[in-house]
């Protein structure tokens, strides 16, 4: 799921909120977040905009 929501947001191309990740996978919200969490520790992602993300680069 990680490198699903990853590769949602890199294609999105702007910066996304974890409800539109949610959208975009047709995906439940709980691993969505699971997934944001995990990806945040890693510091796989970063929140250039307050609730949105985008990928650390």
């Amino acid at each position: 799921m990680k490198e699903q929501v990853l590769q949602a947001i890199r294609e999105a191309g702007k910066p996304v909120s974890a409800g539109e990740v949610t959208k975009i996978l047709n995906a439940d919200r709980k691993e969505v977040d699971k997934a944001f969490a995990e990806l945040k520790k890693e510091g796989a992602i970063t929140s250039p905009v307050r609730c949105k993300w985008a990928p650390a680069e």
